[in-house]
């Protein structure tokens, strides 16, 4: 019985350390190895089409890599720069509506004085303020604190946006680099693909080679399964916001729905997130015609979500509400928004071991040990 007990808890502690060491050996090469992960990844995913050229072009294979990697560039150049040209133009009118907006505040908040039942609320604070001289300091104190406050926080908020702005334009020089490098290895990966396919199958033994493909085929239908559907309705919600606020003519349309379709990356969330405050304060402002238009464009929106989400999820692999949005808080508290994605991706790779059957299977070597 103890030499049972001894063995199972030597195995757990192998277990455990195998694990702790992949995890700290992923996390301290991933800094240095990413450029290539995306370089293999971008080589998997443009490997349909280099075959469609291969076979239907019959082109040698390093010509059709070539050929695929210099229109998916193409592509993506010339998407970004619209995509920055008009964001640009976006922001600098919107700039220009700050005025507006100031003048707004400044309106509002005269005619807000200007009330009778605020004159009055005004004297009779007037008054407490004579008839206790001994509360003046501290009144005074307090005001000078909320100022002081107000002003460090507008002062951190302007530092840290200009900031960014700062960080962003000396990061290109490394993005750039990054970029070329991680094109290069797509290259090189995508010409040897089978070679390198190969050698991959030779470091597991073929004992080992069926479980690990089962885990690879079920882990690529789940992740890009789930991928893929973020991406389609994401795509779907946002060109939905964009036209409808053309339509109606709301102002900085591009941007407004970009950060709508990021929002609706939250789960059941979604797009409410953005548009139901917005369209709840256009009627508080009295803007009841914008409030309308809007609170029908989030309802198109939802119902739109409603007939496409299921055809879309059918033939993927979904996650629940409350795990997803789990993933997401940890993911965003780890790794910042890149979070928002790791956190869903480690939740889908963890549940296609499971259904693999890797930790039962790691269950009986703890209990059994290899048999």
């Amino acid at each position: 019985m103890d030499r049972k007990l001894t063995g199972r808890l030597k195995r757990l502690l192998l277990v455990i350390g195998i694990v702790v060491g992949g995890g700290a050996l992923v996390w301290w090469t991933l800094p240095l190895l990413y450029p290539f992960l995306l370089g293999w990844l971008l080589a998997y995913m443009l490997n349909p089409l280099v075959h469609l050229f291969q076979r239907k072009a019959r082109l040698p294979r390093w010509l059709a890599v070539t050929v695929v990697l210099l229109i998916f560039t193409a592509a993506m150049i010339t998407l970004l720069t619209t995509l920055v040209m008009r964001l640009a133009e976006e922001l600098m009118n919107a700039a220009g509506s700050m005025d507006d907006f100031v003048d707004w505040i400044e309106r509002s908040y005269n005619d807000f004085i200007a009330r009778p039942e605020i004159h009055n609320l005004i004297e009779r604070i007037d008054h407490f303020y004579n008839e206790n001289p001994n509360y003046q300091d501290m009144i005074n104190n307090r005001i000078s604190d909320a100022a002081k406050a107000v002003a460090k926080a507008g002062t951190n908020l302007i530092s840290a946006f200009l900031m960014g702005i700062v960080g962003f334009i000396s990061s290109l020089p490394a993005i750039a680099i990054i970029t070329v490098v991680v094109l290069l290895a797509s290259f090189f990966i995508s010409k040897d693909w089978n070679k390198y396919v190969q050698r991959g199958k030779a470091w597991f033994p073929p004992a080992l080679r069926g479980r690990v493909g089962n885990v690879w085929k079920d882990l690529r239908q789940a992740l890009f399964g789930y991928l893929r559907s973020q991406f389609i309705m994401i795509s779907i919600t946002t060109v939905v916001v964009m036209i409808g606020l053309f339509v109606i003519g709301v102002h900085n349309a591009v941007s407004i729905a970009l950060f709508i379709g990021f929002v609706d990356l939250l789960p059941y969330l979604g797009v409410g997130a953005a548009m139901i405050p917005w369209f709840a304060y256009e009627f508080l402002a009295g803007e009841w015609e914008l409030g309308t238009s809007l609170s029908i464009l989030y309802g198109i929106v939802l119902v739109a979500r409603q007939f496409i989400e299921p055809k879309v999820l059918a033939s993927s692999v979904g996650l629940e509400a409350l795990p997803t949005l789990m993933a997401m808080f940890v993911g965003l508290k780890l790794f910042g928004v890149f979070g928002l994605i790791i956190g869903p991706v480690t939740v889908v790779f963890l549940t296609a071991c499971h259904r693999a059957g890797v930790f039962r299977d790691i269950a009986k070597y703890i209990q059994y040990g290899s048999r």
